[in-house]
């Protein structure tokens, strides 16, 4: 079996490869990266592919390899690899998620340090044969306030070293529990707000969502306390560059050290680069020889795990089954899949249980647990827990502090096929069941607050909860037509004649700011929420 290396990686990974007798093993010319139309060629007999950032892993690339069966990852991020067209191919992606926690962490750390006492200034300044001690006076760290955006693995490795130097570490992630919070010796904050108003230095610890993209702008800073210090080793969409900037050369921000960037290699001529209360270092979060020693280890364990027994481990496109079970189950995964992702955005924050009934015909499937993994993948994708996937999720879900919990029941149901997901943060509870219709290819959901409801689980979804009084579908249908929103399809759902009713809307598009804000104007319409599925 052919595998070809073609970023650097640990030579004991690229050993432990040539160790075996089944592999032939080619390693690249790092020195000298071959073009695609090169790589294209290279790839033709491969039947495993190594990669760390350099080498872009395209449809184009895997089209031209026939034979490939997996590629692995040294490292965490696999922006690099188009996923869905090696999902397509059959091809499956595994990486190294926990290589580089550590690593991340204590860069995180040393830059907090750096920016407290101007480490990097105050060596130019001695470089240029300068001695001036008063102008880099700085701070302690023991006795501030420090904001981790994000308490994943590595913001959690970040919180024990700061409070390791007597530093008060406040966490904001709605996915985390006040129970793990407790066990991690942070203070859980509600929302963002609560970390701006008060923290001395802010960390950031986050993926890029939608919800995440820009969320340090000008408004944020605006809400932050004057002499803050920033520090982002994480991804460099989550910072907005220009609202950084000018909140550096306002001094509002006192200094921000960043590893990462919108745009990377970042531009000669990037403003950043003449900011003296900025620290800038070249995506260094993963560059110590142990973590590349750890990541090139365990990426040829698993390549050779797989090619030789069929084990996949830390999957990020595919679970492992068996053909017959995968047959049985792969309509449910998507129901799955889509019942977690609308919860995760109507549930409270603070989700410490997740409860799934399976019943009907669902119940007497053989193997529920990649089905169970596809509802927390749906439910956990888009917090603050880095690159999960359909082999991580259960343990990240349980790092989390959220207990899953499954039954096969036994009670009659409407549905022949049956599966029901609860969500519990504390004592609120948001819950939805879904099914097919007519074939495993149309599922719906059917309840919701265990109101009857009849819902597409795709595209951008309006739901609302509204007195039950003549005329208000015509109402909010010529407010969706005023604002240029078309209904694809309605679904409603009351308790009683007069009481309280779920109105739920297929959108062609989002509702605007200002049609969400007319609507909730309504006096007897409230819990007015948008999902986009």
């Amino acid at each position: 079996m052919n595998v070809l290396v073609c970023d650097p990686i640990s030579p004991k990974g690229i050993e432990l490869l040539k160790q075996r007798p089944e592999f032939k093993v080619t390693v690249l010319d790092f020195k000298n990266k071959l073009s695609e139309a090169e790589l294209l060629l290279a790839v033709k007999d491969v039947e495993a592919m190594i990669v760390r950032s350099e080498t872009k892993i395209s449809a184009k690339v895997l089209q031209a390899a026939p034979k490939l069966r997996v590629v692995g990852r040294a490292g965490v991020g696999v922006d690099n690899v188009d996923v869905e067209a090696a999902t397509q191919r059959g091809v499956v992606v595994m990486n190294t998620p926990g290589g580089n926690t550590v690593t991340t962490a204590e860069l995180t750390f040393f830059m907090l340090g750096a920016l407290a006492r101007h480490i990097a200034p105050a060596h130019a300044s001695m470089v240029a044969g300068k001695w001036d001690r008063k102008l880099f006076q700085g701070i302690e760290l023991y006795g501030k306030t420090l904001g981790v955006l994000g308490m994943g693995r590595i913001g959690g490795e970040v919180a024990k070293r700061a409070l390791a130097f007597g530093m008060k570490v406040l966490a904001y992630d709605p996915f985390l529990t006040e129970a793990r919070a407790k066990q991690l010796g942070v203070e859980l904050v509600p929302d963002t707000d609560g970390i701006y108003r008060v923290a001395d230095f802010i960390t950031v610890h986050m993926p890029v969502t939608e919800q995440t993209k820009g969320m340090l702008n000008a408004d944020a800073f605006a809400k932050m306390k004057p002499g803050v210090r920033i520090v982002n080793c994480a991804r460099g969409e989550i910072i907005e560059e220009k609202d950084l900037i000018a909140a550096l050369e306002s001094k509002k921000v006192a200094g921000a050290a960043m590893d990462v960037f919108a745009v990377e290699p970042l531009p000669a001529d990037h403003p950043y680069r003449k900011l003296p209360n900025v620290l800038l270092t070249p995506h260094l979060g993963a560059s110590t020889s142990e973590a590349q020693e750890k990541c090139g280890i365990e990426v040829a364990e698993i390549i050779a795990a797989y090619l030789l027994t069929g084990e996949v481990r830390n999957a990020v496109n595919l679970p492992f089954l068996d053909a017959k079970t995968y047959e049985q189950v792969k309509p449910y995964l998507l129901l799955g899949e889509k019942l977690g992702k609308f919860l995760s955005q109507l549930a409270a924050p603070g989700t410490d249980r997740i409860y799934i009934t399976y019943g009907g015909k669902a119940k007497d499937l053989p193997n529920i647990d990649p089905i169970t993994r596809a509802i927390l993948l749906g439910f956990l994708q888009n917090s603050a827990i880095k690159d999960v996937n359909n082999v991580n999720i259960r343990a990240m879900a349980a790092a989390a502090g959220i207990t899953v919990e499954e039954k096969r029941s036994d009670e009659p149901v409407t549905f022949n096929e049956w599966l029901h997901v609860a969500v519990y943060a504390g004592d609120k509870k948001i819950s939805a069941g879904g099914t097919f219709f007519g074939s495993p290819n149309n599922p719906r959901i059917v309840r919701i607050y265990s109101q009857p409801v009849e819902i597409v689980p795709e595209g951008v979804l309006f739901l609302m909860n509204n007195k039950d009084r003549p005329g208000i579908v015509g109402y909010i249908g010529t407010l969706m037509g005023k604002h240029h929103v078309n209904i694809a399809s309605m679904s409603l759902s009351r308790d009683a004649v007069g009481g309280r009713a779920l109105t739920v809307l297929n959108l062609d598009s989002v509702p605007p700011p200002a049609l969400l804000a007319e609507i909730e104007k309504d006096p007897d319409i409230c819990d007015v929420r948008v999902v986009k599925l």
